[in-house]
């Protein structure tokens, strides 16, 4: 896993790269495949997520559990600076899976955010924290009887995406990219090389060159 690169790491690449780039670098690798459904959102538009994927795997529960949110603390107490809240719920609108207390306690573990593929609650005091989530949706109800913690750290699926754990995520308002860690140092380092070029195509064709031109001197719309 990468966890062993430093948080500075992982905040430039929030700072400098996007969503979309990262995307077209997994397409130019034949990885085409790595975009989340597009029903997970930000809470807030503004909000960036880039980590590592603590992958988290959710059931629907119809009883209440011998021990409260037994698993589900066990992921929060070993949640690593660095990482990512990644829960497979299976699209479940049961529940607030996510909230402000869990927000808080990844926060405070050194997490960088969490991507759901559900519901959240408390959204005014999770942005209020400052910790991005990404989620389908809100509603008020608990988790407790509802929604519970199966497995974690082991390989999910959230709509056709496989993520691995460690898998590098990053999303913002166009969306949620998984990069595999097998090939992040690539998509990482050609990303940057494509940011730079299309800062330099922008800057050309706000000088008024035509867009034939510009995509023959660059390759790059």
């Amino acid at each position: 896993m990468n966890l062993m690169k430093n948080q500075a790491y992982l905040d430039q690449l929030q700072e400098k790269l996007y969503s979309a780039v990262i995307s077209d670098i997994l397409d130019s690798l034949q990885l085409r495949n790595q975009a989340l459904p597009q029903h997970i959102r930000p809470l807030d538009p503004d909000m960036v997520v880039c980590g590592y994927a603590k992958t988290v795997q959710v059931a629907d529960v119809y009883r209440k559990p011998a021990q409260a949110y037994k698993k589900q603390i066990e992921v929060l107490d070993g949640m690593q600076p660095g990482e990512v809240f990644v829960g497979d719920v299976g699209g479940s609108e049961r529940s607030a899976f996510f909230g402000e207390l869990m927000s808080a306690a990844t926060k405070v573990a050194g997490g960088r955010g969490a991507v759901i593929d559900g519901l959240c609650r408390d959204v005014k005091k999770i942005k209020q924290l400052g910790f991005p989530v990404f989620v389908k949706g809100t509603r008020p109800t608990d988790s407790y009887a509802r929604n519970e913690v199966i497995d974690f750290d082991v390989p999910i699926k959230i709509g056709d995406v496989q993520i691995q754990p460690g898998d590098l995520i990053f999303g913002d308002i166009d969306g949620i990219v998984v990069v595999p860690k097998d090939v992040e140092d690539e998509v990482i380092a050609k990303a940057f090389e494509k940011v730079n070029g299309e800062n330099m195509v922008r800057e050309h064709i706000l000088k008024g060159m035509k867009v034939s031109e510009v995509f023959e001197k660059f390759g790059i719309l």
